[in-house]
């Protein structure tokens, strides 16, 4: 039995056993391929093609959590450093990874920004007057500056562009998250009740502001395949806005709320986490670790994908 992929040999050809045959390979590169197998024949056999399978190969993909106190903890991620045991004027609210996985940002609540690996510092909200605490952060993945958030919805950008935002407006709950479009030309804001405002490219496909709620949203995350959304509330639940809804931890028992979400880097799966650190895996997303069994000095506030 000789194994195909995209037409090519993977191998030498194998012998067939009790009517089957299998191959182990390790060198296909990401994406998508055709696999196909070809049977020569015997004299009681005669010579046959399989249906053609497609398999796509996805980039190995790690994640950072980080806690309140900017510990930050890798799983099957490099650690680049951390602010934990260090003096922090305000705690931290968040972590986002650069545009290749090869660095990560941290963001206080006063818009304090640590950063590590290839992260490049390009201004904070640290030194100012906020109306509201900063409660987020997202990367833009066209300049690789970022863009900070404030629970009244103010926005301050740093090497990306200020697109608009909702401080000054009234507000029926706090903005909790930004998350940028895939193409960095625009983002979202999020808030508590799982409202949604849109600026730049950023395109409206739905909300729980008018749904009642269990429990409060927490957070967002863009699918970089659809351009949709995931939102994720407190229990665990997650709704979908044309980004497919691959399951959730609503309605189980948790040991802690659940704090952030964060996508795989082709959409095809979510992770959240909630603040003890357990880490919860849905569609391509792979479990690697967590410190839900640790003890921590403070609560996880956040995840990132690398």
């Amino acid at each position: 039995m000789q194994f195909e992929a995209d037409g090519k040999p993977l191998g030498a050809a194998v012998g067939v056993i009790a009517g089957h045959a299998q191959v182990t390979v390790s060198g296909l590169t990401l994406g998508s391929h055709s696999l196909q197998a070809q049977y020569s024949g015997d004299t009681n056999y005669a010579a046959s093609t399989s249906k053609t399978v497609t398999e796509k190969v996805s980039p190995a993909v790690g994640y950072d959590l980080v806690a309140a106190d900017g510990g930050v903890f890798g799983f099957d991620a490099p650690y680049l450093g951390s602010v934990g045991g260090r003096h922090l004027n305000r705690p931290v609210v968040g972590i986002a990874a650069t545009p290749d996985g090869g660095g990560y940002y941290l963001v206080a609540s006063d818009g304090g920004v640590f950063t590590f690996g290839d992260a490049r510092f390009a201004g904070s909200t640290g030194g100012m007057h906020l109306n509201q605490p900063v409660v987020g952060m997202a990367v833009d993945p066209a300049t690789g500056g970022y863009w900070l958030v404030a629970a009244d919805g103010g926005v301050f950008g740093f090497d990306a562009p200020y697109l608009g935002s909702v401080g000054g407006r009234h507000l029926n709950r706090p903005v909790v998250g930004i998350a940028a479009t895939p193409d960095g030309g625009g983002y979202y804001l999020v808030a508590s009740d799982g409202g949604v405002f849109t600026f730049g490219d950023a395109r409206f496909a739905g909300s729980t502001g008018g749904i009642h709620l269990n429990q409060p949203v927490v957070g967002m995350a863009v699918d970089p395949a659809t351009g949709g959304y995931w939102l994720v509330a407190a229990d665990g639940g997650v709704f979908g806005f044309d980004a497919p809804y691959l399951g959730s931890v609503g309605g189980r028992h948790l040991n802690r709320p659940v704090v952030g979400i964060a996508a795989t880097p082709d959409g095809g799966g979510y992770y959240l986490v909630a603040s003890d650190g357990g880490v919860f895996t849905f569609g391509d997303a792979r479990f690697a670790g967590s410190t839900g069994g640790m003890h921590l000095n403070q609560p996880v506030v956040g995840v990132a994908t690398s």
